[in-house]
Parts: structure tokens; sequence; C-alpha cells
């Protein structure tokens, strides 16, 4: 958090309600390298998009951003435990800094949220700072929205086929069949018949009308082991508006155990589906392990790629893909050979994308199109 704050901006027709709210009529404007710190509620009744340097919501009192017309920032921070309550949307330009706090929109209307813009990002989300509402993305294709309940960062993935003129998503830590914060009910024992149950105690709504997949994980919160004791029959499910009732988001399976961890969808039009959560088939899905593999990644000529050899000799024609531990996609390729050699190829955002992908624990799932099947497992990667 900044402890100097240089505000740039016209002074004309700023009028200060009792110290209670800051209220523009037209005429702030936070130029080049400036800096404005909001320590009390903001009520912007003009156009407030012309700005390019910082603007943040400090404090420990609430503070509320309210007005006919969502102002747009080109940096963002919040450093407020107490959160910013968005009446009226934020629209954010550049970067979002989440040091402490949230930014909280009405779960019951999804027509206010916090914006990322076409080139804008965020970093330092966590379960002390992210939105718990609706957050938006526009001009996007890949996009991890930083959401949760307030107590938890939950965030959902989304990887749509082109950029969204407007995608949105909030996550609920509530059970479908009888949500508090919303009007409705998304019943758990309303399913479709290859479905064996749907989870009750969490679910993400999406909305945005490009094909897209997403990516949801499960930690110790959401208690899949009350929903099964096989990872392997967990997928995507959505409440479909056209039959009214839960149904698989496609075959593709999960990765991880009963404490932790993520599902893929296949690619679905987000706004056919009221809402998004996890659930079992009744049969496990066909995904069989493979071997386990190691990639050193130092250059050395040993172990420098993944190689798989039943791709080669069994299914030329394959497609890869590889996530890390939070289940963001960092590599995808069609007929596979030995193409991963520690960096990622996809667009989502990664730091340093130079220097490679850390050492960690990743997971794969290949698709071997020639057999119609699909394995999955894990890679070790050191530098």
């Amino acid at each position: 958090m900044k402890t100097f704050f240089y505000i740039a901006f016209f002074l004309f027709g700023m009028l200060v309600h009792a110290q209670t709210a800051l209220y523009n009529s037209g005429n702030i404007r936070i130029h080049d390298q400036g800096q404005l710190g909001f320590h009390t509620d903001l009520i912007n009744d003009a156009a407030f998009d012309e700005n390019v340097g910082l603007a943040g919501f400090y404090g420990e009192a609430p503070v509320t951003v309210l007005g006919a017309f969502a102002p747009t920032f080109y940096d963002m921070e919040i450093a407020n435990a107490t959160g910013v309550v968005l009446q009226t949307g934020i629209n954010n330009l550049n970067n979002t800094n989440f040091i402490v706090g949230d930014f909280l929109t009405a779960k019951n209307q999804s027509d206010t949220y916090y914006n990322f813009l076409a080139d804008a990002f965020y970093v330092g989300d966590g379960d002390i700072s992210h939105v718990d509402g609706y957050a938006a993305v526009t001009g996007q294709s890949s996009f991890t929205f930083p959401i949760g309940d307030g107590v938890q960062l939950r965030s959902l993935i989304l990887n749509s086929q082109s950029g969204n003129p407007l995608a949105k998503c909030a996550y609920f830590f509530e059970n479908p069949t009888n949500p508090s914060s919303i009007s409705g009910s998304f019943n758990t024992a309303i399913k479709s018949s290859d479905l064996g149950g749907v989870c009750g105690t969490e679910f993400w709504r999406l909305e945005g009308s490009v094909p897209s997949t997403v990516q949801i994980s499960w930690n110790e919160r959401t208690n899949i082991a009350a929903l099964t004791d096989d990872v392997s029959t967990l997928r995507v499910v959505g409440w479909s508006k056209a039959t009214d009732q839960w149904v698989p988001l496609g075959p593709t399976g999960a990765l991880g155990d009963l404490t932790n961890g993520f599902a893929v969808s296949d690619s679905f039009v987000p706004e056919d589906y009221e809402a998004i959560t996890f659930g079992t088939l009744d049969v496990p899905g066909d995904f069989l392990d493979l071997e386990n593999y190691f990639v050193s990644a130092n250059g050395d000529g040993i172990n420098d790629a993944l190689i798989i050899p039943e791709l080669s000799e069994l299914s030329p024609n394959n497609h890869l893909k590889i996530y890390n531990r939070f289940g963001s996609l960092v590599f995808e390729q069609e007929n596979y050979t030995d193409q991963f050699r520690g960096y990622s190829n996809v667009n989502n955002f990664v730091i340093d994308r130079g220097q490679g992908l850390p050492a960690d624990v990743y997971f794969y799932i290949v698709s071997m199109d020639d057999l119609g099947l699909d394995f999955q497992g894990f890679l070790y990667l050191t530098r």
C-alpha cells in the first residue's frame, strides 16, 4: 500500500458531503503517475474514464462505490480489510493489486461487477483479498476469475474459443437446492440419468456467450467424500436451462484426491446453464492411468522433454493437456511427440514466461484419438 499520495485532478465540481463521500460530477481525473486514495465513499455521477495513474481503496471502515456511472481506473489496489461495496461496478484497464479486503457485489444482481477489460490482469488474490460477488472480463479469451465467498478464494478458470464480449462469474458456498443469496432452486436430486449425484455444498454461476471450457477445484471444505469415494467418477456438471436439470458438461475426468483436486469441462456455452458444480457419473469414465513422468528441463540431454512412448507408437493422432496443481492449463498440443520442455505455450497470464514453469508437480490428460481412449497421470518438473 502506498504511504504517500500525489493527487492530480481538477477540483472544480468536487463536493464532500459531511466527510462521508467524494462526489464526482465530471471534473476529476487521475493523470500519469498520479495516485488517488479513497478512504470514504465514492459517488460517481459522471464519466470517470480518462484515468492513467493509481486508484486505491484504503482505511479501516467500509467504503461504498455508487452513482450513475461505473468509473474506469488504470491501476487499482485494495487495502481495506472491511471491504469495498460495489453498488456501481468498476472497470479496470491494467492491473489490480489485491492486498487485503474484498470487492463485494450483490450476488442476486449480476449487472454490478468488477470488470477486467481487454488488457487487464491482477496480482495478490487469495483468501484474504478477492471479489466476493461478480467479477467480469471483457475482450479476453482465457481468464481466471478471482472470486470467492469472503472466507476462501474459489476461482473459476475460463478458456473460450475467442475473446468474450462480456463474461462474468460468482461463487456461492451454498446448497444449490436452497441457495440463500439468490432466488430459485437448482435441486441436486433432479439430474440426468447418467449422473449419480450432485455436490450440495457449493456452486458457481457463469454468464457468457462464447463456447468455452471451465476448470473448477475442490478442497476440504467442499466435502467431496460425501459425494463419492472415487475421484474418477467426478465431472463438471451444469444446471441446464433447456431441461431444468443437472447434466454432465462433457466426459472429461478429474484429477486429485478426496481433499484437493480439480475437474475440467468440455466446451459449452455458459449462458445455457444457470449453475455449475461437481457431479458424479454412475459408472467411472474410461480414464486410465499412464506412468508418472520426470522432466528435468536443464539442457543436459537427460529427461529434458516429456516423452510418452505410447503416443508415437499407438496413437500419433492425440491431444495432450498439462495443468498445474491449481488447475490452470499451462501447455496444450495436438499430435504430441516431445514438445513439452518445461515452458508454457498457452495464453494464460504466466509470470516470467521466459524462465519457464516452476519446479512442481503437474497433471496431464491425453486423448488418444486413434484408439478412442483417454489417459491421465502426473509429471514432476525440475530444473
